[in-house]
């Protein structure tokens, strides 16, 4: 599968993710695989700073910095210009989030992860491989819970995603 195959792959899961998330409605549950699933409550930022400070947090719990031996290199978070996207650079550990009035779906819990997971993913691995996507359940596992990793296992190996 081509790169952009797999990343195209990766983003249409995690666009069903996000929509479990969201009808979830109060209760916060999901028929997932035959069984009923309650899912934590996912957070919103209010600003690019509030991204920055939850950021932080992750990265200091002590089972990420057990998993993830990146999770000691602090991470930036800037604005994005453009309002499509959200996206991890490397070279200067930042996570850029668009936050004008059209870009604010990108303040949310599960966005930020997965741009964390970037950051904690393995240098030198592919952009959505298997080690980025181990890395995007494995943060998911360790911040939100069981239930949603079990979400994002199913719907990946459903898309035919693998995790190393």
């Amino acid at each position: 599968m081509s790169r952009d195959q797999t990343r195209r792959r990766l983003y249409d899961a995690e666009r069903l993710v996000l929509r479990m998330f969201e009808r979830a409605g109060g209760a916060h549950t999901v028929q997932l695989a035959g069984t009923e699933l309650t899912l934590p409550a996912e957070a919103r930022f209010g600003s690019v700073d509030d991204v920055s400070a939850y950021a932080r947090r992750v990265l200091a719990l002590p089972s990420v910095r057990a998993e993830f031996t990146r999770a000691i290199v602090p991470v930036r978070v800037r604005t994005r210009r453009g309002e499509r996207a959200a996206h991890y650079e490397r070279a200067t550990a930042t996570i850029a989030v668009p936050d004008s009035a059209g870009g604010r779906w990108a303040l949310r819990e599960l966005v930020v992860l997965h741009e964390l997971a970037h950051h904690l993913d393995e240098v030198g691995a592919p952009a959505h491989g298997p080690a980025f996507v181990g890395a995007l359940i494995g943060l998911v596992e360790r911040v939100l819970g069981p239930e949603a990793a079990l979400v994002y296992r199913v719907v990946f190996g459903d898309s035919g995603l693998s995790a190393r």
